[in-house]
């Protein structure tokens, strides 16, 4: 027979739930077989189901709340009582438990999303949904496994009198930990509509933008470029690095590449005198030390030659159009002051 009483427990943790069963009656004084549970539950955030077995007879999972809850949870037997074969009960116990449906319709916030600025602190930014009421405030709470119970924001961030966003500046959050975050608010019709997020901090890095680049000629007219680490937090062996190469022939048509690359420098193995060549960097964490990541900013262009080289021919060609105009006045008046004279005589 499948487990009994399967309860879905929520202590306030955002997401973080508890599940809890009981054995099935007919197994309650069976003593010669241990009893074991396979619980599979529906993980919305991998769009999948996961399955665990434990000879506990509780679990805790991470749900995404503003989607349905579902678990379902079987009974194994294996030992003298089964010749030492695993047997799963042919029926399971399931229960469903629909998302909440408190909140104003269509009042959720928009474009959530937190940026871990360099490994050095965390911002989170939302918008608002052009159906919420007027004068309402939104707020935001976190929780994450060393927390007793769920906190509000450390520090709003304010745009046009409203928060839209939570700055984390000097709070120092777990990384390979999943910290839950809820949205919600209330207005004078009635609660906003809730939002619901779980995250890894690890994968939400913007490393900082790479301040110089140095630029030079090598041997057999090669172009070396180099740069170094940002500074900060983050480690170097983490970064990969997208080099943008702009390339101006004598005609004034450019040409760009992309370079990815693990290293901090990039060669080329021949240029041309009468070409010019600009280079821009940036970084983001590579997939061996986070899940996702962020590129940083541009780093400010780098080209060779510095400056391009201005024909003289252009701007000599314009004085003698003042010369001729300068000329031509002149003769206009002497010729006024011709005609004058000839008239008085």
């Amino acid at each position: 027979d499948p487990p009994e009483d399967l309860e879905i427990l929520d202590p306030g943790h955002l997401g973080h739930l508890e599940i809890t069963w009981i054995p099935p009656a007919s197994l309650v004084n069976m003593t010669d077989c241990p009893v074991l549970y396979q619980l599979e539950y529906y993980n919305t955030y991998r769009d999948r189901w996961t399955a665990i077995r434990t000879t506990r007879r509780t679990y805790s999972a991470q749900f995404d709340l503003m989607k349905d809850v579902r678990v379902r949870v079987y009974t194994l037997l294996r030992g003298p009582c089964t010749n030492d074969t695993m047997i799963k009960s042919a029926r399971y116990t399931e229960l469903v438990q629909k998302p909440p449906s408190k909140g104003v319709v269509g009042t959720a916030v928009q474009d959530f999303i937190c940026v871990y600025h360099n490994m050095k602190y965390m911002e989170c930014n939302w918008g608002r949904s052009p159906k919420t009421p007027v004068n309402s405030q939104q707020s935001l709470y976190f929780w994450y496994k060393e927390l007793e119970k769920a906190e509000e924001c450390p520090k709003y961030l304010i745009s046009s009198q409203v928060r839209s966003g939570c700055n984390f500046t000097g709070m120092s959050l777990p990384d390979f930990t999943d910290i839950n975050f809820c949205v919600n608010g209330s207005s004078h019709e009635g609660p906003l509509k809730p939002t619901y997020i779980s995250l890894q901090i690890q994968n939400h890095v913007k490393p900082e933008t790479t301040e110089k680049l140095h630029l030079q000629t090598g041997p057999d007219s090669q172009l070396e470029l180099h740069w170094d680490h940002p500074v900060g937090r983050v480690p170097g062996h983490c970064l990969e690095w997208e080099v943008e190469h702009l390339q101006e022939g004598p005609d004034g048509k450019i040409a760009s590449e992309q370079i990815l690359t693990k290293q901090t420098s990039v060669t080329l193995p021949f240029i041309h005198d009468n070409e010019r060549h600009c280079f821009r960097v940036r970084s983001k964490l590579h997939k061996y030390c986070a899940d996702k990541s962020f590129w940083s900013e541009w780093s400010r262009p780098s080209c060779h030659p510095e400056k391009k080289e201005v024909a003289p021919e252009a701007e000599w060609d314009i004085v003698p159009v003042y010369v001729y105009i300068a000329v031509a006045i002149i003769v206009v008046l002497v010729l006024s002051l011709c005609v004058g004279a000839v008239l008085k005589v």
